[in-house]
This record gives C-alpha cells, sequence and structure tokens, in this order.
C-alpha cells in the first residue's frame, strides 16, 4: 500500500520489473507486454496506477500488465527514455509499439488498450 495525497492505493496485482528482470521479461511471451514506469512520490502516477490495476483484468487475454519503479529500476526507463512520468510503453516481442505519458482517465486508457488489441 502507498500512501499519497489521494489516500491509499494498493500496486501490488501487477508484478515490478527489475533492472535484472526487464529485457527478459519484455522479450519473452506471446501476449503484448504493458510497462507502467512510475515512482511512488508521483501524484499523477498514483492516479494512473489504480486504472491501470481495473482494466489489467479485462485485458489479461491480450496483454500482461508489469511497472517499473523508476527509483529502483533506472536503467530500464533511461534504455527507453523515459524521462516523463508516468510513462506507459507497449511492447509486443521486446519493441516498444505504441505508449503515451501522464495520466490519462479511465476510459481514455480502456479506448487506447482496445484500439491497440485489435491491431
Amino acid at each position: 500500500m502507498v500512501p499519497n495525497s489521494f489516500g491509499t492505493v494498493d500496486f501490488n496485482s501487477i508484478m515490478e520489473l527489475t533492472d535484472q528482470n526487464f529485457d527478459q521479461t519484455i522479450n519473452s511471451g506471446e501476449k503484448l507486454i504493458l510497462v507502467d514506469f512510475f515512482a511512488v512520490w508521483c501524484e499523477p502516477c498514483s492516479i494512473l496506477g489504480p486504472i491501470l490495476e481495473k482494466v489489467a483484468g479485462e485485458f489479461s487475454n491480450d496483454i500482461t500488465f508489469y511497472k517499473v519503479n523508476l527509483d529502483q529500476a533506472p536503467l530500464a526507463a533511461q534504455k527507453f527514455g523515459v524521462d516523463r512520468i508516468p510513462t506507459v510503453i507497449l511492447f509486443n516481442k521486446g519493441k516498444a509499439v505504441s505508449g503515451f505519458t501522464g495520466a490519462l482517465p479511465e476510459q481514455n486508457v480502456r479506448d487506447w488498450l482496445k484500439n491497440v488489441v485489435k491491431k
């Protein structure tokens, strides 16, 4: 649980990646992989995190959701030029294919995911 100005948020249902397992994880699997780059001190991240937690179940057949804490895994973020958070990147077989920066409303996130799954 992460306390912030919006209350307490549970970020535990999406697995967290590290610098050590990032490359192997995004290069494996048959499904698309979504990575949320965040920091616990980032208020927009604390807004987007629960939205991703909520929609992850809806898209679990097509997308595997992960998160990367910039403070604990800076190399993974640097590799993809993440300089603002939250940043979400969608990977297909290790290649970044789509993404967005900032905290989007839930419906916008859901619509974006529906669109990328259709491709």
